[in-house]
């Protein structure tokens, strides 16, 4: 995962060409956004739909040059959160969050001076990010996470949250997340990509949601800072009885259409679908309703063939831990049929006609770190 955040930050524009002779030259720009179902039958037992807004330029997230390289100059500094999670970590209540976490100095011994030093370092930053986000968020607490349930089911890095992650807290009144995530946005997005719609036309229906949360988070890189906007919703309580799955359907949608902002060139993993399902027992995907995309493995990963076509690659398809990616290809949109598929028993033999055959700081999952694209552009699309 590190590994990954660490590519994404040295990725720009890449051509490329392939044996499929394109023609039209595949780009990956440094904007993304990414729609993520997680349907969890192991741990939470919840459904929780997210759109990811997720960039490494300050041009296209808007945060100060200066307090961007402030942050990446300490290396103790891992994340900033800003989120309206009711419950950010242990003992706070119905409050909005301002997180920093901070590396553990091993030099330092016991939980009160960790806490003490961890305030320390965090409060060099407190007063600008305050700035920043126009919020007057007031010193709370410091936690020691002790849970990393989460970050092992999803496979994501423990940067954000997870056992050893010491966060600094500053809290402030609770604020609607429709007004805060059309604030939030208003400071970070710039107008030119508020007016190009697509997935971020969707966040901001979905802020009006009963159990809807915004998060934003700095996560320093070597080079740049990995910059993410995300807006999700909790559908608790129904992971359990799903079999049909409808991706759109806790979107809120009927279709979902790309963002204009890669109408100028060919940007064909810029946008990305995603679904991962955590099950205790082993299931199966079936009766794909769309496309599935030919695929090769590189170094273990399904990679597209072709990205021009749109369709689902399942990898894997089966087991206790499913994940589906579906990219646009060539087209800019996709309706809620296409994107439909079922589950079944891991030891049912799928039928001929399937083509391919703690929960303390719900920040915990800012994304699977909308990593897909990254993926598949290093593996399968360099020179």
């Amino acid at each position: 995962m590190i590994k990954v955040l660490f590519f994404l930050g040295l990725i720009t524009l890449v051509g490329i060409s392939t044996s499929y002779a394109y023609s039209q030259e595949i780009s990956l720009a440094t904007f993304q956004e990414t729609a993520q179902i997680i349907i969890d039958k192991s741990i939470s037992q919840n459904v929780t739909a997210s759109i990811t807004l997720q960039s490494t330029s300050i041009q296209e997230i808007k945060i100060p040059a200066e307090l961007e390289q402030k942050i990446r100059d300490n290396s103790r500094i891992e994340a900033i959160i800003l989120t309206n999670q009711a419950q950010c970590v242990l003992g706070v209540v119905d409050q909005s969050c301002i997180i920093i976490n901070v590396a553990r100095d091993p030099e330092v011994r016991g939980i009160f001076a960790i806490q003490d030093e961890t305030k320390e370092v965090a409060n060099q930053y407190i007063n600008e990010v305050n700035q920043v986000f126009d919020t007057e968020a007031k010193f709370h607490s410091v936690f020691v996470h002790t849970n990393d349930a989460s970050n092992l089911a999803l496979e994501t890095s423990g940067v954000v949250s997870g056992s050893g992650a010491i966060s600094a807290v500053y809290t402030m009144p609770m604020e609607d997340t429709n007004s805060m995530y059309e604030k939030i946005s208003a400071i970070l997005l710039p107008k030119i990509i508020r007016d190009s719609g697509g997935f971020y036309n969707v966040a901001k229906n979905l802020s009006f949601e009963e159990n809807a949360k915004m998060t934003f988070s700095i996560i320093p890189l070597d080079t740049k800072s990995l910059l993410q906007l995300k807006l999700s919703v909790d559908y608790t309580n129904k992971a359990s009885t799903i079999s049909e799955i409808n991706p759109l359907e806790f979107l809120k949608v009927e279709n979902i259409k790309r963002s204009d902002y890669f109408s100028a060139e060919f940007y064909p993993l810029n946008s990305i679908i995603q679904i991962v399902i955590l099950s205790p027992e082993d299931e199966k995907i079936s009766n794909i309703k769309g496309n599935i995309i030919p695929t090769q493995i590189i170094d273990n990963e399904k990679i597209p063939t072709d990205v021009t076509k749109e369709g689902w690659i399942f990898d894997p398809q089966e087991g206790q831990r499913i994940q589906g990616k579906y990219i646009f290809g060539e087209e800019t949109s996709v309706n809620k049929e296409k994107l439909k598929f079922s589950l079944v028993d891991g030891k049912v033999i799928p039928s001929e006609e399937s083509e391919f055959d703690e929960s303390i700081v719900v920040v915990t999952i800012i994304s699977i770190v909308a990593i897909t694209a990254a993926i598949f552009y290093l593996k399968g699309y360099k020179k």
